[in-house]
């Protein structure tokens, strides 16, 4: 298989990182993160990237950035929230196991804060986090084959969501084949639009 089992996109504070190293716990491989990254590669905090350089110059980090993981990485892959917005990471991201976490805005609050932290959400959080993801929500649905709310949901439970979702639930199972559960489809999500 070429490329990575699992990529996540969705909303920042959704818990990419955090259900990412879970899966590849449980499918034992790799994790990557691409916000991670670029903080290694530029040896500074995202925010002060975009404090310093511009969000512009972010961007063209994170695009890089993702196609390097993409290209390199045959594990599990975090995208960051913003990393949609790019049309050729749209393109990358075509035909692999792209799994959307979604949340609501009160999720948000509740997980986040929306702290400081986060440079796009600095002023009136609440109101940028919706703005956000106004613009995001249809990017994020474009990429994905399967759509896992994370409302209400611990990381092990979003996790095991997404293993069902993309039918992996073999190949999470040490000993078995990949092939061997073919009743794990309920995560499918033709309506995929209904959960973002």
């Amino acid at each position: 298989m070429s490329g990575p089992q699992i990529v996540l996109v969705g909303p920042m504070g959704v818990g990419k990182t955090t259900v990412g190293a879970l899966l590849a716990e449980r499918l034992d491989t790799g994790y990557r993160d691409t916000d991670a990254d670029i903080v290694a590669a530029e040896g500074r905090e995202i925010s002060d990237i975009f404090f310093d350089d511009g969000e512009q110059h972010f961007r063209e980090l994170e695009r890089a950035a993702v196609r390097t993981a993409l290209a390199e990485h045959s594990g599990v892959v975090a995208l960051g929230g913003g990393a949609v917005l790019d049309q050729d990471t749209r393109e990358l991201l075509a035909g692999l196991p792209v799994v959307y976490l979604s949340m609501e805005a009160n999720e948000a609050v509740r997980r986040t804060g929306l702290g400081l932290a986060r440079p796009l959400l600095a002023i009136n959080p609440r109101q940028q986090w919706k703005l956000l993801m106004e613009e995001r929500r249809s990017l994020y649905t474009e990429v994905a084959r399967a759509v896992v709310p994370t409302d209400e949901r611990a990381p092990e439970e979003v996790a095991e969501a997404v293993i069902e979702a993309l039918d992996l639930g073999a190949a999470a199972l040490p000993g078995t084949a990949p092939d061997a559960d073919p009743s794990a489809t309920s995560g499918k999500a033709p309506g995929k639009e209904n959960h973002a």
